[in-house]
């Protein structure tokens, strides 16, 4: 149950938003059950490579919340959460990243190429820390980001890296549905 002194959990999810068996969507659901208030960022209708409309739409969620939050992004929320967080963050109690991709490098195909998240302003990816704790969780096969480079972007950020192993993207297309580990995570970042 949550009591008066939990944040609101605030759901990132990456470029593409809400998927039902992705294990942020799967945390939100578990997480509201046990009593805890949770705020998902929604899915944008128009521009949805723009990092700009999906910065303000982080932003929006935040600001109409009341009290501390922490935040939960994957992927490309990871990174628009590092763009957000260039402004005013004052209630962000901490956040966990997920799996963040490597927009500097080309990923690969299917995915936007280099001149199209430089185009709608995702790059360059912010290295200065953040104004809140975090841990930056990665994997060792992620086809979206090197462990070195991403574990740079960690220490960049002056967040905790915490390296998960061969778990690819972290996503359906890499097995993971449930991923009971984001709790553990989850109350790490919680506890400061």
């Amino acid at each position: 149950m949550s009591t008066a002194t939990d944040p609101v959990i605030v759901i990132v999810p990456g470029l593409r938003d809400h998927i039902a068996g992705h294990w942020q969507t799967l945390l939100a659901n578990r997480l509201a059950e046990a009593g805890r208030t949770v705020r998902t960022v929604p899915p944008l209708t128009k521009n949805p490579l723009s990092r700009e409309a999906r910065v303000a739409a982080l932003g929006e969620v935040v600001s109409q919340t009341a009290g501390p939050v922490v935040l939960v992004a994957h992927s490309a929320g990871v990174i628009t959460t590092v763009h957000w967080a260039q402004g005013g963050t004052a209630q962000v109690r901490g956040a966990l990243l997920v799996t963040p991709p490597d927009f500097e490098t080309p990923l690969p195909e299917g995915y936007p190429t280099p001149e199209a998240l430089g185009e709608n302003g995702w790059t360059p990816v912010p290295r200065s820390p953040l104004p809140f704790p975090a841990i930056v969780a990665f994997s060792s096969n992620d086809p979206l980001g090197t462990p070195g480079r991403i574990a740079r972007l960690a220490l960049d950020w002056g967040a905790t890296p915490v390296e998960l192993g061969e778990v690819g993207h972290l996503n359906p297309a890499s097995g993971y549905g449930p991923w009971p580990r984001a709790e553990e995570l989850l109350r790490e970042v919680e506890a400061g």
